[in-house]
């Protein structure tokens, strides 16, 4: 009796077992892996009704202080192909990716013809070198890995490169989706362009309006749309400025006619609020990682309207 209650405890568990492989079966589904959204937003433009597009970072994270947790593991080493930036940005990446297939993943930085258009934050914001040398001056320089702008998808015409670079590599995959990967593509880098264009004229107004920054992220768009960034209140988001930074951002302000100060919906820089006191400054917000937008072929489009208006919303400010 005992020994036939044995055999039917084993084969209940057994039986559980099994049932659960086929619950993680049919529940972990290969699909293309973004690191941010962002790059999910140019993601998903390429690879609608081709494949599923999926985001590891959830909204409100920074990349650069991102830690993996178990499932982010398991989402990893399940995607069919997952797309990144540089081990510069997004540190937590590089020692699970060692361990997948290379054919399997894309580090954007690298490919040429992005990694050609790659620049480094003090060929443009050279106010950021100033000559304050207090305590967060050294983090600073341990964050910034030579100081090359990683924050490729804040460019329109990266993205383009970004968007191409997606195609072709689903097209390894799908080759029999050709004709969607190829209409995905050519209406993305066409709406694009005009998008560019509508973006362009609406700053043309507030181009000459001077402004601070607290994380400096946005120089390739600034580049590209001609506007007038003073500085940043410090490159890594995570560490607050000392108190000289401070001091010299407030001359800053003072000495230069500031107009705006810009601070983002993910930190709390309390220190803003000091700087400004006092002052005529506005305080404006910028949304780097399109919190709350939904994942859509058209989110990249609407990512670029909201920062194009939050930037024209504080510095048209009467």
């Amino acid at each position: 009796m005992k020994q036939a209650k044995s055999k039917l405890q084993k084969l209940i568990t057994l039986l559980f077992s099994f049932i659960g492989l086929i619950f993680i079966a049919f529940n972990t589904h290969a699909a293309v892996l973004t690191s941010i959204k962002p790059i999910a937003f140019i993601t998903k433009a390429i690879a609608d009704n081709v494949t599923e597009t999926e985001v590891l970072l959830p909204d409100g994270v920074s990349p650069h202080t991102y830690a993996l947790k178990p499932r982010d593991v398991q989402n990893i080493k399940s995607a069919e192909l997952m797309i990144w930036i540089s081990q510069d940005m997004e540190t937590f990446l590089p020692n699970i990716l060692r361990n997948i297939d290379a054919n399997k993943q894309i580090e954007l930085s690298q490919l040429p013809a992005i990694n050609a258009l790659l620049y480094r934050n003090e060929t443009y914001h050279d106010h950021d070198h100033d000559h304050d040398h207090d305590h967060d001056h050294d983090h600073d320089h341990d964050h910034d890995h030579g100081n090359i702008d990683y924050h490729i998808w804040l460019s329109p015409t990266i993205a383009k490169k970004i968007a191409i670079a997606i195609h072709d590599k689903l097209l390894q995959y799908y080759p029999e989706k050709q004709v969607i990967l190829d209409k995905n593509l050519n209406d993305f880098i066409f709406t694009l362009t005009n998008f560019e264009q509508v973006i362009a004229k609406n700053l043309i107004n507030v181009e000459n309006r001077r402004y601070f920054v607290f994380h400096d992220a946005y120089g390739y768009f600034e580049r590209q749309f001609g506007l007038k960034n003073l500085g940043s209140f410090t490159i890594n988001p995570d560490i607050q400025p000392g108190a000289q930074k401070a001091y010299h951002i407030r001359q800053q302000l003072v000495n230069n006619n500031a107009f705006c100060i810009f601070k983002e919906p993910q930190f709390n820089p309390a220190i803003i609020d000091k700087v400004i006191a006092d002052t005529q400054v506005h305080v404006g917000t910028l949304d780097p990682l399109g919190m709350g937008i939904p994942l859509t072929k058209d989110a990249y489009f609407m990512f670029l309207t909201n920062l194009s208006e939050q930037y024209q919303s504080c510095l048209s400010s009467n």
